[in-house]
């Protein structure tokens, strides 16, 4: 059985959720400091990219991921942080919702590597 990176990604994209969700509650505990700038990390999909993980195909049947996906959309100004009088431009609305998006991927990865898991728990005991 060749090298499963199945781990590693998920174990990176904790991290990744993990530093975002660290600047996202900043962001939240400085809503009201004047002149504060709201932050934001790198898309995971960039950090991924950076990585030397490659998809393997082991039958020539399998599916290739290459270019199927969406390309990210650059954010417009009308999406942009509103800026309040004091220079801060932290809202949290939109911090609220970063929160949101933080715990569902989390449920997700977890979800995902507890599936794995299982399987290839269940693969090594029917071979028994």
């Amino acid at each position: 059985m060749g090298e499963i990176y199945l781990f590693d990604v998920a174990s990176r994209q904790a991290r990744w959720l993990s530093v975002r969700q660290a600047t996202i509650s900043s962001n939240i505990a400085n809503a009201n400091t004047p002149g504060y700038k709201a932050k934001d990390v790198e898309p995971f999909s960039k950090v991924f990219d950076k990585t030397q993980l490659a998809m393997a195909a082991t039958d020539s049947g399998h599916f290739s991921f290459e270019n199927t996906y969406d390309k990210p959309t650059k954010v417009k100004k009308t999406d942009s942080w509103d800026t309040m009088h004091s220079g801060n431009s932290v809202s949290l609305e939109q911090e609220m919702m970063k929160a949101g998006e933080i715990s569902r991927e989390s449920s997700l990865n977890t979800n995902i590597v507890k599936a794995f898991h299982r399987m290839m728990l269940a693969s090594t005991r029917s071979g028994q």
